[in-house]
């Protein structure tokens, strides 16, 4: 085999790039096995010493049915490299393992790709082969028995690959096509107003302490008396929570309604909703 040929075979069997495949071969003197080793820890070297970069970029992708939806976010460096031909094949195929997986992100990793080798493995690959950091991201599975999923993507890049995704899970005995609009808008709306939570009870005590510290900070650089600030921050806190809890918030097909409205109006009482994810790239 000639020198082109086992550089072309080294390339296809590692996804490292010519020169690098070149030297590789010249070190091992031909020897593919030990070629693709040297490129191994190469790359693993190259990945190594890009995990200390910030990795704001990146894509959202969904795969799965209406009984089972999984959503997974991949961020890299720059726009760039989130629209690169090998990024998005290799998040597609994640995304694929992550449904089968149930979003278990250790069991992800291990799982092997087509081409044989790990996530893990193909993961470094395609840092070596990019020159971006490359991280696995947040990750959800909704999968919930008796439920009907519905999903939303903004800013799509290719097919499944976007910016931003939402995941919605309604349950009802009777899935009308009523209640299949209300479910692909109500989808649109998680993706529009980002909610906290479903209801203002379910706002982690965490989320409701930070934002009364800031509350509490602006009102003191106004140099409002506590008696005062005491007051504005109920209303605050209350406006807070409204604005952030699904079922309270202004419905964004018609502001003069509620969420909930809009479930009332639907007039189905089997009608619930059990869990949603919204996931934005750099949020």
């Amino acid at each position: 085999m000639s020198d082109i040929e086992n550089i072309k075979k080294l390339r296809q069997l590692t996804g490292a790039g010519f020169k690098d495949c070149n030297i590789a071969l010249k070190e091992t003197k031909g020897d593919l096995d030990k070629a693709t080793e040297v490129l191994r820890i190469k790359g693993i070297a190259k990945a190594s010493k890009k995990m200390s970069r910030d990795a704001k970029e990146g894509v959202i992708v969904v795969t799965g049915n209406s009984e089972k939806s999984s959503i997974i976010e991949v961020n890299c460096e720059t726009d760039f490299v989130a629209k690169n031909e090998d990024f998005i094949s290799f998040v597609k195929e994640l995304s694929e393992l992550n449904n089968n997986c149930s979003s278990n992100l250790d069991k992800l990793k291990k799982s092997d790709m087509k081409n044989g080798k790990s996530v893990e493995e193909n993961l470094v690959s395609l840092i070596a082969k990019i020159g971006e950091k490359i991280t696995i991201g947040r990750n959800k599975t909704i999968n919930i028995e008796n439920t009907k999923n519905y999903t939303y993507q903004h800013s799509v890049i290719k097919d499944n690959v976007s910016k931003l995704a939402v995941i919605l899970s309604l349950k009802c005995k009777n899935i009308t096509d009523e209640i299949d609009l209300f479910g692909k808008q109500l989808s649109m709306h998680i993706a529009a107003s980002n909610p906290i939570a479903l209801t203002q009870d379910k706002i982690s005590d965490e989320i409701l302490k930070k934002e009364q510290e800031l509350i509490t900070e602006e009102l003191k650089n106004l140099g409002k008396t506590d008696e005062i600030a005491k007051k504005i921050s109920i209303g605050k806190m209350n406006k807070f929570k409204q604005e952030n809890s699904l079922m309270t918030q202004d419905w964004v097909m018609d502001s003069k309604k509620k969420v909930s409205d809009i479930i009332k109006e639907i007039n189905n009482e089997d009608l619930s909703i059990i869990e949603f994810i919204r996931i934005k790239i750099a949020e």
